[in-house]
């Protein structure tokens, strides 16, 4: 197993940043050529998901859209007042599996890797483990 942590920075309350390129570079450093790659985001607040980017666009509706189903200024008991970042991390969810295949993470055409900020900016850490 090949075990990996990428160290980012936010620089917004809510973005999706785009982590194939690198997810692929820590398989590809892995020698794997077939086998499991496990994207996990060990936050509370943050997220991870897979969608297109070939389009900036899918990534701003999406954030867009979770903006309008939990808005920030709702009536939450959460006393740090950053509950619509934990509810949205948990519609995400922490974590994704993709398959390797010739050493290449099986995605579709247009797909990728995105780590989801909802309350930064803040320095985050997405754990990457590849299992062959």
């Amino acid at each position: 197993m090949q075990m990996k942590n990428l160290s980012l920075q936010t620089s917004r309350r809510d973005e999706l940043v785009d982590l194939t390129r690198e997810v692929q570079g820590i398989v590809s450093g892995s020698g794997a050529r077939d086998g499991l790659c496990l994207v996990f985001v060990p936050h509370t607040t943050a997220g991870v998901t897979i969608n297109e980017h070939a389009d900036a666009d899918v990534a701003w509706d999406i954030l867009d859209s979770l903006n309008r189903q939990v808005p920030w200024g709702d009536s939450y008991r959460h006393g740090e007042g950053n509950s619509a970042a934990h509810i949205k991390a948990s519609l995400m969810g922490s974590s994704v599996t993709v398959p390797i295949e010739a050493g290449r993470l099986a995605l579709g055409t247009w797909q990728g890797i995105f780590f989801a900020e909802f309350d930064g900016p803040r320095s985050r850490q997405v754990l990457v483990r590849v299992y062959p």
